[in-house]
C-alpha cells in the first residue's frame, strides 16, 4: 500500500516518487517544486484524490488531520498508513 500511495501522489502533484519521498520534502517544498500545485488547497485535493484511489482500490476510507505547510513528507505517509491500518483493524 505504501508503494501504491507514493505513486498515486507523485502522479497527481508531477514530481517523481524520487524527488518526493527520498528527500522527504516538506509540503511547502513540494508546492514549489511542482508545477501543478499552486497553493495548499491544490495540495488538499491531491490528497483526497490518493485517499479516493485508496478508497477504490483498497476498499479503506481515510482521513488525515490538518498538516503545516513545513511538515515532511514522510510524516503524511505515516498518516496514511496509520490510518489505514486502523480502518483495516476495525473491519
Amino acid at each position: 500500500m505504501k508503494d501504491y500511495i507514493c505513486e498515486i501522489f507523485a502522479q497527481n502533484v508531477g514530481l517523481s516518487i524520487a524527488e518526493i519521498f527520498e528527500n522527504d520534502l516538506t509540503l511547502a517544498a513540494i508546492i514549489a517544486r511542482s508545477d501543478r500545485l499552486h497553493n495548499s488547497i491544490d495540495l488538499m485535493e491531491v490528497f483526497a484524490k490518493t485517499a479516493n484511489m485508496l478508497k477504490k482500490q483498497y476498499g479503506v476510507q481515510i482521513r488525515l488531520p490538518a498538516f503545516s505547510l513545513d511538515t515532511p513528507i514522510s510524516d503524511v505517509l505515516e498518516a496514511f498508513l496509520n490510518e489505514a491500518d486502523t480502518v483495516n483493524t476495525l473491519t
